[in-house]
């Protein structure tokens, strides 16, 4: 996806149907600009944000992201979360674990990233199951790097 001309079609789009530009119209006219421009927003953060991309591309085909069956979920994954998890809690708590923490995330967004490629040709070629795995792969990193970026804003005293 080309998040540029995305972000060109919304801007727009958003000049169209933006609420101020209809200050002077009638209420129902005011109401449909402001439900337009929410849906407007709504639409480009799930299309710009990897993950709410790929629920929403699931959803399209009828697969429900919030129900997780663990036979879906393969024991490779399972013992890498573990693995990284194990990784996170070793890492001591004083500001010298930065860079630690810097490497596991690096190694962590290294494959959010082998995930997202794998969803886009699972999803390509119309294998749901295994997309709906890399999404839950995604999920499972992208709360792991919340988790790393908690612990960086304690230790900063943020």
């Amino acid at each position: 996806m080309d998040l540029d001309t995305l972000a060109d079609s919304y801007r727009k789009l958003q000049a169209q149907v933006h609420p101020d530009k209809f200050a002077s119209s009638s209420e129902p006219e005011k109401m449909l600009a402001v439900q337009s421009a929410s849906l407007l927003n709504e639409a480009f953060e799930t299309l710009t944000a990897p993950q709410k991309r790929a629920a929403y591309l699931l959803n399209l085909q009828d697969i429900d992201v919030t129900v997780v069956d663990q036979a879906e979920l393969s024991s490779d994954l399972l013992l890498e979360q573990i693995q990284f998890r194990e990784e996170l809690e070793e890492i001591p708590h004083a500001e010298t674990a930065i860079e630690n923490l810097d490497a596991l995330r690096r190694k962590i967004e290294t494959r959010v990233s082998k995930s997202q490629q794998s969803f886009a040709i699972n999803l390509q070629a119309k294998q749901f199951s295994e997309a709906k795995t890399n999404y839950f792969e995604m999920q499972y990193c992208y709360k792991l790097i919340q988790d790393i970026e908690a612990v960086e804003e304690e230790l900063l005293g943020y």
